[in-house]
């Protein structure tokens, strides 16, 4: 009979096909809505989400909503007059950007598989850090792996949580975080298991599940403003075409929302990911001196927890306080989350330290 951990290395496998197919399905999705974004561009009067067209009634409303979006000087803040977005909860976005074009998104049914087996995927990969956290008898982030299952874990549950709760559809998203999640999830299957082990005597603290899941779920929401900032620039660089009157290639970005409207959503989501990493550096500095007898020893995963605060604040900073807007705030978190990534791979892996608790020999 197999062992729980075996069982639960079954469903991460399992969980990461799933979330290959979630991934097709969401790029499928973007593909027909580039499509269909070049169809309306050669059909005016035409609008439609890549599956079918919209009711006669629907298309005269969108098609003033339009004209509006054409006389503006630059796109509006979302859910305001003119910006394109249809008020409500169920509201399905279509851009407003300089060369008009206004292509419905929501119905395609590769988006709804998408999302459904995001879901499925979800449920196995909580499955398998469920299991693992009883093989061992403790909370599953231990070590490089484990933190890696549960922190993939989180990520895919901060997008879900947002699909629900944000007044936006979000949904275009699904490609970046399935692939992302999919990405660190096999490479640390693959190059950072390892068997179950006792918790080292440091670890033995109640602070390993308060320090550590703070920790993961800042990870979580820094990794879809990380997402969010890279839609940015590829939207933002596909508006300084249209503005200069040059040939933009209709794509998948003329459904999505301007660029300024997923600035705003990276901004608010990096918040959220900052007020949880502040506690995580506030917890850890408690648990060292609970552990260690110091508050800070400049150890190396120390240093670098600090760097990701200071990168993180100054991204705040800059956009709040500077003026610092578009690319520029885009390229901030975008860097914050490559440090992030050093922090979880370079140093635990090269470098020495009290918290050299990768697993790896």
């Amino acid at each position: 009979m197999p062992s729980l951990d075996e069982i639960s290395v079954l469903s991460v496998y399992s969980a990461m096909a799933v979330y290959a197919i979630a991934f097709i399905a969401f790029s499928i999705d973007l593909a027909k809505r580039g499509a269909a974004a070049a169809r309306a561009a050669d059909e005016p009067g035409l609008v439609t989400d890549g599956a079918a067209e919209l009711p006669v009634a629907e298309r005269e409303r969108v098609g003033a909503l339009r004209v509006a979006s054409a006389t503006a000087a630059t796109p509006r803040a979302s859910g305001g007059a003119g910006s394109g977005e249809t008020p409500g909860r169920s509201s399905r976005w279509r851009s407003a950007t300089a060369d008009g074009a206004s292509v419905a998104y929501g119905r395609s049914p590769a988006l709804r598989v998408g999302v459904a087996m995001t879901v499925l995927a979800w449920l196995l990969h909580l499955t398998a850090t469920v299991l693992r956290g009883l093989a061992a008898g403790r909370v599953p982030w231990a070590n490089m792996y484990e933190f890696a299952l549960t922190g993939t874990l989180i990520i895919t549950t901060v997008f879900l949580i947002v699909l629900l709760v944000a007044k936006h559809d979000l949904r275009f998203l699904g490609t970046f975080v399935s692939g992302l999640v999919l990405v660190l999830l096999g490479a640390a299957t693959v190059n950072f298991y390892v068997s179950v082990v006792p918790l080292p005597p440091a670890l033995q603290s109640a602070w390993l599940v308060i320090h550590v899941f703070v920790a993961t779920a800042s990870v979580g929401f820094f990794a879809l403003s990380f997402a969010l900032s890279v839609v940015q620039l590829m939207q933002s660089r596909r508006e300084s075409l249209v503005a200069s009157a040059k040939a933009a290639k209709k794509s998948f970005l003329a459904t999505l929302p301007d660029s300024s409207t997923l600035e705003n959503l990276a901004y608010r989501v990096t918040i959220v990911g900052f007020i949880l990493w502040t506690f995580t550096l506030m917890a850890g500095a408690i648990w060292a001196e609970a552990a260690w007898g110091r508050y800070w020893g400049w150890d190396t995963k120390e240093v670098w927890t600090f760097i990701i605060w200071v990168v993180y604040a100054g991204y705040i900073h800059a956009r709040a306080t500077r003026g610092w807007r578009g690319s520029r705030s885009a390229w901030l978190a975008i860097i914050g989350f490559s440090t992030v990534l050093f922090n979880f791979t370079v140093v635990n892996l090269f470098f020495k330290g009290l918290h050299a608790y990768s697993g790896l020999l």
